[in-house]
């Protein structure tokens, strides 16, 4: 099996209501963007994934991958992330396109990729992750409407420029919906994106600080309270705090957040398969958590195919016991357009997701949405390949890198 030809395309779904994101503060959001790509192999077999995007910036990157990914075996995952790991040392990281390759693996087995991973169906609970910091008296109803939804746990954002403001928002919503709503808060500093509003980035004092705010209010977890690289402070704050404290969703990988291992940076840790590492990479620190008495809850907050592919980390995780993350901010982020080009998925009774069957990544892309929303940019297979490179190149160099990829390694 190898691959025979990669198509790209711009998906913008515009939103109904605008998305106040609390990671880009001040950033009004109107559309749910992401690039698709669909990778075909020989036998006829189609695997897709999507990465988060801002708008086209990925305007160049199929003529940075076509000639690392064709005619390469796709259900080699070890030769995959090689050869994506250099591209990305030419251009963009680029782990989120190996879960495709694993939507070939499944798909070619006839088993999702959770099994291929270990993992068996089951229902799965999940929590509702707000994405806007709102004022807390209105948060408060906000919560109330989704507990009376299902909803046992919910995820809150802080925001504030002061510390004193962001430990009020959580005081007054604790008091607000009572001990019957677990809550986790997500401060959002472990990448902070600043081009809008101007907001301070925590050092450890605050972070330890606040860490003593959610242990008095009764809160579950604090997420990312300090950048995403500060592994001494991390490390340092996880020493002292009495909650919870997670991160790692967009760390590059295996590479750094073995570091994390190392140093105990957090209790729980949440790479997201599309950003750190791809779906080997995470299953690396699924190992780990259980080797270490850790604990693992994937990072989902991208769209419904990356809610997917993290969805098998999921299920991978036969020890699991944490709720998956479901990003919801009504009445802006919400299935319809969060999902973008699949079905949307929507949990049922007691927030629960029934496990799926479909073999693969378990998706299936909505040819009808993708063709309003989406725009191919990019498309090569192995005979435009060798055209382009005869043009560029010439027929005489062609010719020699042709001989010169076809030497075996020693």
């Amino acid at each position: 099996m190898k691959i025979s030809a990669i198509e790209l395309y711009h998906v913008s779904v515009p939103l109904k209501n605008t998305f106040w994101p609390t990671w880009i503060p001040g950033y009004p959001q109107t559309h749910n963007r992401f690039t698709l790509i669909k990778i075909v192999t020989d036998d006829g077999i189609e695997g897709y994934s999507a990465g988060a995007a801002m708008g086209k910036e990925r305007q160049g990157l199929g003529d940075l991958i076509g000639g690392y990914l064709i005619g390469a075996d796709p259900s080699d995952i070890e030769g995959i992330q090689s050869l994506l790991k250099q591209a990305g040392f030419l251009g963009w990281r680029n782990f989120w396109i190996e879960p495709a390759c694993w939507d070939i693996i499944g798909k070619s087995q006839g088993k999702p990729v959770y099994e291929l991973l270990g993992g068996k169906a089951r229902p799965i609970e999940v929590y509702c992750s707000t994405g806007e910091m709102h004022e807390p008296e209105k948060r408060v109803d906000e919560l109330l409407a989704i507990k009376d939804k299902g909803f046992r746990t919910a995820k809150l954002r802080v925001k504030n420029k002061d510390l004193d403001e962001d430990i009020r928002h959580l005081e007054v919503i604790r008091k607000g919906v009572g001990e019957g709503l677990a809550l986790g808060v997500d401060a959002n500093q472990g990448w902070l994106v600043s081009i809008v509003d101007k907001i301070p980035p925590w050092d450890l004092q605050r972070a330890m600080e606040f860490a003593k705010a959610c242990q008095a209010n009764n809160i579950g977890w604090l997420e990312e309270p300090l950048d995403a690289r500060d592994y001494d402070g991390n490390a340092a704050l996880k020493k002292v705090a009495e909650v919870k404290i997670s991160g790692a969703e967009l760390n590059y990988g295996w590479d750094e957040i073995k570091v994390m291992f190392e140093k105990d940076c957090f209790d729980i840790y949440q790479p997201d398969a599309t950003f750190a590492g791809g779906i080997a990479q995470v299953k690396k620190v699924i190992d780990a958590c259980h080797a270490k008495k850790r604990e693992f809850s994937p990072h989902t907050w991208t769209n419904g195919i990356g809610f997917y592919v993290n969805w098998n980390m999921a299920l991978a995780d036969n020890e699991g016991t944490l709720p998956l993350e479901y990003p919801l901010e009504e009445p802006s982020w919400v299935p319809e357009f969060r999902e973008g080009v699949i079905e949307p998925i929507i949990p049922g009774f007691k927030a629960t997701l029934a496990p799926f069957k479909r073999p693969g990544l378990g998706f299936k892309i909505d040819k009808g949405l993708l063709r309003r929303y989406g725009r191919r940019f990019f498309k090569v297979t192995e005979t435009r390949l060798k055209i382009k490179v005869i043009r560029e190149k010439g027929l005489k160099a062609a010719l020699d890198l042709k001989k010169r990829k076809e030497i075996p390694e020693t």
